[in-house]
């Protein structure tokens, strides 16, 4: 299998919706009604949605694609986080935000998905980011395990809304520039 990691487009929009659509309730815990799933990807992983985060200059979207195949997708945001607990936990800046890793079940364990964290790396070193940070659901122990093995280190917890229901999330940070002096 070959994998390719490209920069999204505009044109990719709907494409990213429709990986979104089949990938997001993959990353969910068990409670997560069919509902709260729906509204989430209505709200924020439409192709509308995509459009206007391919429009924002504070955002990166990069696209696997497994032997010609969409396979994934990564979003990074260079905002600094509004959330009170995940600005008092992450401990570098200049940081940015690994904002949704989502690949197609039939393409676990293929290596895409560390093949776009590890580009969206690369993107975010090129651009002399301190570190990279995530929240991932607490109870979602695949992923877990995949951030750690990636070198992302459990920094503190937050809240996700999905649905109308608060989530518990773990918040990891990737130091990648440790000499920057650029500490909280």
């Amino acid at each position: 299998m070959t994998t390719l990691i490209r920069r999204a487009f505009e044109s990719d929009a709907e494409l990213l919706h429709e990986l979104a659509r089949q990938t997001f309730p993959l990353a969910c815990p068990p409670g997560t009604t069919a509902e709260g799933i729906a509204a989430f990807i209505s709200e924020h992983l439409s192709a509308n949605s995509f459009t206007q985060y391919l429009n924002d200059s504070s955002r990166e979207i990069l696209i696997s694609e497994v032997d010609g195949e969409a396979s994934g997708y990564v979003m990074f945001c260079v905002d600094e986080p509004t959330d009170p607990d995940v600005a008092a936990a992450l401990t570098v800046r200049p940081t940015v935000e690994l904002s949704k890793c989502y690949v197609l079940g039939q393409f676990h364990g293929s290596g895409s998905a560390a093949a776009l964290v590890s580009a969206g790396i690369d993107w975010a070193r090129d651009r002399e980011f301190a570190a990279v940070w995530l929240g991932v659901n607490q109870e979602n122990a695949r992923a877990n395990r995949f951030y750690e093995k990636m070198g992302f280190e459990l920094v503190g917890t937050k809240k996700f809304l999905v649905g109308g229901r608060w989530e518990d999330d773990f918040v990891r940070q990737l130091t990648l520039l440790a000499d920057s002096g650029m500490t909280s």
